[in-house]
């Protein structure tokens, strides 16, 4: 187990637009901001296309299955973590009938729009090395 404890720089809401890619708007928005370790908190919005992945084996390394698919669905959440800069995220979003989510892939295109909350933790100091594995 590992416990940091840290408070966080700033706090940051995206916007993306209808059209936008889901994952890259989200690496786009790390990068422009300069976060260099954060947290997702929170994502709401809708998706026209979904692209993400879960393990599928119950053994290390896990192998995992990619699933794509088309239509109007509804985010329910974004969570993840970038660590060294790069975004680890996760999506869960429904439509009238089912839920689905997992590893947040490239081809998450935005429906109506997307908000995605972001916490800065780039904190002189933080010691995230140890995290390094979760961001792979």
């Amino acid at each position: 187990m590992i416990v940091q404890e840290f408070t966080p720089q700033r706090m940051l809401m995206v916007r993306l637009d209808p059209g936008q890619d889901l994952l890259a708007g989200i690496v786009a928005a790390v990068e422009e901001a300069g976060i260099t370790h954060g947290s997702i908190l929170a994502g709401v919005g809708s998706l026209s296309t979904y692209h993400f992945h879960v393990v599928s084996t119950p053994v290390m390394p896990p192998e995992n299955a990619f699933i794509k698919g088309e239509g109007p669905y509804d985010i329910l959440t974004v969570t993840g973590a970038i660590l060294d800069g790069r975004v680890h995220a996760h999506v869960t979003f429904s439509d009238t009938e089912i839920a689905m989510g997992g590893h947040l892939e490239p081809g998450c295109t935005v429906l109506t729009f997307a908000m995605i909350t972001i916490a800065d933790l780039s904190t002189p100091g933080l010691e995230m090395a140890a995290w390094d594995h979760v961001a792979r």
